[in-house]
């Protein structure tokens, strides 16, 4: 068995999205501090962490798009673990991600991770340009009608930008399927079969939020 991390690290100061904010790490307690409440006979740290729920990788429930849908505390663990996972590799330098690369696959029931590659410009300019790999609104229809477990992308977003209608987050959200966005490591996959993992804790009142998305080979 192999674990396989899909995850970005999140940092102090990075940026996930464009326009978004980056997290704020720091102290709570510092160690020093805290030894003068330990009465100098133990030393812990206490982090704290401010930050948008959009940071790092992260899982979109359908209350992301819909006021109506489940929350990532809605979620039931069945949903976005120990998933079958289906890797779909696109070409370097396609852009739109249309139904005829996906129609035809065996998606029912599975996390459908799509390998764009785009992962490999995080924390770079290029990572939020706007000619970024997305789905196009037929082929998350599609994935969306044939059962789609999840659907993720190593991609800035599985919209495109450009389109304020979000067609890939209404048509997958809608039916109920979970998106992850800003995957990486994907290429590790290879043509291993794997089971997927993207678990958020049960944050109630969040459509979207960071994940520790992994796969099991093997």
């Amino acid at each position: 068995m192999t674990l396989i991390d899909l995850s970005h690290v999140i940092e102090h100061g990075m940026q996930t999205y464009p326009g978004l904010p980056a997290p704020v790490i720091g102290d709570f307690l510092t160690r020093t501090a805290s030894r003068e409440r330990y009465q100098g006979q133990a030393e812990f740290h206490i982090g704290r962490i401010e930050m948008i729920a959009n940071t790092g990788t992260y899982l979109d429930a359908p209350s992301h798009r819909f006021a109506e849908g489940a929350d990532i505390a809605g979620l039931a663990l069945e949903e976005i673990a120990n998933l079958p996972g289906l890797l779909v590799s696109i070409a370097e330098g396609e852009r739109s991600i249309d139904v005829a690369m996906v129609e035809g696959l065996d998606v029912r029931g599975k996390a459908v991770l799509l390998h764009t590659g785009w992962s490999r410009h995080w924390r770079t300019p290029a990572y939020g340009a706007p000619h970024h790999p997305f789905v196009t609104a037929r082929a998350a229809e599609w994935l969306a009608a044939e059962g789609a477990a999840v659907v993720g992308i190593d991609s800035v977003n599985i919209d495109d930008m450009a389109d304020p209608a979000r067609p890939a987050h209404t048509a997958l959200l809608r039916q109920g399927v979970p998106i992850v966005e800003h995957l990486t490591n994907l290429e590790q996959l290879g043509a291993a079969s794997f089971r997927f993992f993207a678990v958020p804790p049960p944050v109630r009142g969040m459509g979207t939020f960071a994940v520790r998305a992994f796969a099991v080979t093997g």
